[in-house]
This record gives C-alpha cells, sequence and structure tokens, in this order.
C-alpha cells in the first residue's frame, strides 16, 4: 500500500508556490477534469499559464461538453504529469467560459490552427480558471526514483521520493 505524506517538503510555501506555477507553465498540456453531476471527465488541454495575472487561460470550441459541465459546476481540476522528470502538479479552482475576442486574439499561436483557421472564428471561446489550491509531487529523475525503491523495499522503510506539497493560490 503506498504511503502518503501531506506537505512532506523542506521548500517554504512561497517556494512551493513558485513551484507549482513553474511547472503547470513548462509542462503547458494539462488533463482538465469537470464534473457534470454524477461523473468526472478529464480531456488533455493546452494550458496559458499567467501566473501574473493569477489565472490559466484555454482556447476551446463553442461546442463541446465540458462548457455546458462549467457552467453548471463550475469547480474543475487541472493535472499536469512530466512522467520522464517524475514531477506532478495539480491545480483546483473556478473555471468560466466567455468570448473575449481581444484575449482570444492574445492568446492566439500557430499551434491553433489544428482547430481554428484563424483567431477570428467566431466559435472560439475563452475558458478561463481562477485558481484556489495546488499541490506538488517534485520527485527525483527516474534512476534516482528507482534507486531509492530499491533501497526501501530492501529496509522496509517509505523511500523519499521528494518534495509534496499543498497550498492556497
Amino acid at each position: 500500500m503506498a504511503k502518503e505524506h501531506p506537505n512532506d517538503s523542506d521548500l517554504t510555501p512561497d517556494e512551493v508556490e513558485d513551484r507549482i506555477w513553474e511547472l503547470a507553465k513548462k509542462i503547458d498540456i494539462c488533463m482538465f477534469t469537470t464534473w457534470d453531476g454524477e461523473n468526472q471527465r478529464s480531456r488533455p488541454l493546452s494550458a496559458r499559464v499567467f501566473r501574473d495575472e493569477h489565472a490559466i487561460y484555454f482556447l476551446v470550441d463553442i461546442e463541446g461538453h465540458k462548457n455546458g459541465e462549467i457552467e453548471r459546476f463550475p469547480t474543475v481540476s487541472l493535472a499536469w504529469v512530466d512522467s520522464g522528470g517524475h514531477k506532478y502538479v495539480v491545480i483546483a479552482g473556478k473555471a468560466k467560459i466567455s468570448n473575449d475576442r481581444a484575449k482570444i486574439k492574445d492568446l492566439w499561436s500557430d499551434f491553433d490552427k489544428a482547430w481554428w483557421e484563424n483567431e477570428n472564428d467566431p466559435s472560439i471561446r475563452l475558458l478561463t480558471v481562477t485558481p484556489d489550491d495546488g499541490e506538488l509531487w517534485d520527485s527525483p529523475n527516474q534512476l534516482v526514483a528507482s534507486a531509492k525503491m530499491l533501497v526501501a523495499a530492501v529496509t522496509g522503510k517509505a523511500p523519499d521520493f521528494g518534495d509534496n506539497a499543498k497550498i492556497k493560490l
């Protein structure tokens, strides 16, 4: 059975917050999870992380189940994974959908051409998440993690996989 060590970190709360924002921005694609009243649904979305605005933005289509789910149940969860680096971030917050054309234009990138012709496409909507809290698992790389697992298996002691902390954002 896996052991959980909440706030098992030598980092200060400010350092944890810095690291959460840094990893979310660096990893980019997150699993965006909504609630429909009965079930959770997750889908990968490209996050535009703006710590100075205390916001995470997504360009989404006017169609899609997530829009209705967000209108009814605005609390969402965002999870980023850097599996090669053993780094994980989860942010929970409130989401809203808008038709802020100026912000859509500001956030537009060539990557978005996979879904829309240009930033003026009337079917694009802005999904904004305002974070409430975040959690960080900032573990060592695969080689170090494997060595720590081996030592733990031999000694029977829980391995120290690095920092784990949860904070209010």
